[in-house]
């Protein structure tokens, strides 16, 4: 159930980071409240994953996740760049979300 909490918290993440995006510095209401819901939710996962995860291996999976999901959507939502070295490191970072996962105990 661990790893369904942090994958969870890490959507959570990429979908705070974006909603940041939206609030223009918290002075729009709406996109500020969903932020702010949406980093305590990204929080509380993070927690309740790391009652049996390692902290090392729990942070950098949720960080991961949230690179991995904030480029997505800002590709998709702000058309920002993709380029091959872009999309290259991208798949590091998921490769090494999978390598933590696979040695993870």
């Amino acid at each position: 159930m661990e790893w369904f909490f942090l994958f969870i918290a890490g959507l959570f993440e990429a979908a705070w980071a974006i909603g940041l995006k939206y609030t223009e510095g918290f002075t729009r209401l709406y996109p500020s409240i969903l932020t702010v819901v949406c980093m305590f939710l990204s929080f509380y996962f993070l927690s309740q994953s790391l009652k049996t995860l390692p902290i090392g291996t729990g942070y950098a999976i949720w960080t991961g996740i949230g690179i991995i999901g904030t480029t997505i959507l800002g590709v998709l939502l702000f058309n920002e760049p993709m380029d091959f070295a872009r999309a290259f490191c991208i798949i590091l970072i998921f490769s090494g979300i999978i390598g933590l996962k696979i040695i993870s105990p």
